[in-house]
């Protein structure tokens, strides 16, 4: 069972999908040592993930090692139709299509849920949260779940202060393997992509303002500094603050930046980072996007309901002109602009996420009593295994402690 856009995508979404396996080795490797034992067989697994052709190598993978898949999309305006096309003609049960209503992608999450995933895997936490507080699934039996990103994994910790979290969950986002390349190097190229596709306008010489100095915030201003911007952060934790003047770049608050950038770019998993007030102080043409998961971090409701007029001047993005005359633009409606405007991260980088999702699965399945209802960051040798299977698939060799080496580090 699927509903997706438009069926007689499939051959497209295929030779998409084939593309990204071919430079997702590190995936690949992981897939194809597992194979054999068919370590998912017999069992339900339910994604929440972006429907990109990298997410594609990722469902098939589970299914060759012997899952039924049921997925959904992590966001309403991210799944590219080809890929959901080829994955509902592979048997996998397909609930997502682009530029989704907020009921229907509800819906989505639903049918997925349907088919009684005993793990999840979940990108936001909007399928978690579901399992918690909707009571049409209250009885479900979930094994346990993993978390993609970091507005997800706070929702879920939130979830486990209260004392309500029902199943243990790995936050694959804060293995090391992760953040480092997914949200730093991932996030900080398909950024400019979905920046440079959206408004096609120059870099260099521009200041771009990045809200947000973590893993993501750091991979969007080292990139834009390279593309020749002068890079202002905002932040609001002491130490980011720190490192990022310590980095050379300028730090200062919202209020100030907003009077001086020509690009915005949120980066923080935050509600209210540039609201109605710090707009109004913008330039006249300055350009804002968001690349946090939420679309909450820009006040878009202000700018898409209470302009003098809106209308979209290019694919993904609108003109708004405010009371005063002054003519602002917004990338993607506030949501994701790398996976709106653009198509998210290189296979090669969200080749490492998904292998940690795929060992961090399998390790549910086996270690789900003894961690209890918790949540826990990815066991060091999963990012390990990870991290060496990267360097071999980019033929990289590294050195090897000795015995005498071994015996001196644990020497007291």
């Amino acid at each position: 069972m699927s509903k997706v856009k438009d069926e007689s995508l499939a051959e497209q979404g295929k030779m998409s999908y084939e593309w990204a396996r071919s430079h997702m080795p590190i995936l690949d490797k992981t897939i194809n040592r597992l194979k054999k034992s068919q370590p998912f067989k017999g069992l339900t697994l339910g994604f929440c993930l972006h429907i990109t052709k990298e997410t594609s190598v990722l469902l098939i993978g589970a299914k060759e090692l012997g899952a039924e898949v049921a997925t959904c999309a992590g966001n309403p305006l991210t799944t590219q139709d080809d890929i959901a096309a080829f994955l509902a003609s592979e048997g996998i049960h397909t609930y997502a299509w682009n530029d989704e209503t907020n009921e229907e992608y509800d819906w989505c999450i639903e049918q997925v849920l349907n088919h009684n995933p005993v793990i999840v895997t979940d990108d936001g936490a909007d399928m978690n949260v579901k399992l918690h507080f909707d009571k049409k699934f209250k009885n479900l039996k979930v094994l346990g779940a993993t978390e993609e990103t970091t507005a997800g994994v706070n929702r879920i910790k939130a979830i486990e202060k209260k004392g309500k979290l029902r199943y243990p969950v790995i936050v694959v986002n804060e293995a090391y393997t992760k953040h480092m390349f997914d949200n730093r190097y991932g996030t900080g190229q398909s950024t400019i992509d979905g920046f440079l596709r959206a408004m096609n306008l120059l870099f260099a010489s521009k200041r771009v303002v990045v809200a947000g100095y973590g893993w993501v915030g750091r991979g969007v201003a080292e990139r834009t500094h390279g593309m020749g911007c002068k890079v202002i952060v905002t932040e609001v934790d002491p130490v980011k603050a720190l490192e990022a003047h310590m980095d050379g770049f300028e730090v200062m608050t919202m209020s100030e930046a907003a009077k001086i950038g020509d690009i915005f770019i949120t980066c923080t998993g935050m509600r209210d980072i540039i609201t109605k007030e710090h707009i109004m102080k913008m330039k006249n043409g300055s350009v804002m996007g968001n690349v946090g998961h939420f679309d909450v971090e820009i006040d878009s409701e202000f700018l898409l309901n209470q302009s003098k007029s809106v209308r979209e001047v290019r694919p993904n993005l609108d003109e708004c002109v405010l009371q005063n005359g002054k003519r602002v633009y917004l990338v993607g409606k506030g949501r994701l602009a790398n996976l709106v405007a653009a198509e998210g991260h290189p296979p090669e980088v969200m080749a490492q996420s998904f292998s940690n999702q795929i060992l961090s699965i399998l390790y549910l399945l086996k270690n789900h009593k003894k961690i209890g209802k918790k949540v826990i960051t990815v066991p060091i040798e999963l990012d390990t295994q990870v991290a060496a299977d990267a360097l071999a698939a980019f033929d990289v060799k590294i050195d090897h402690l000795t015995k005498k080496q071994i015996a001196y580090r644990e020497n007291w």
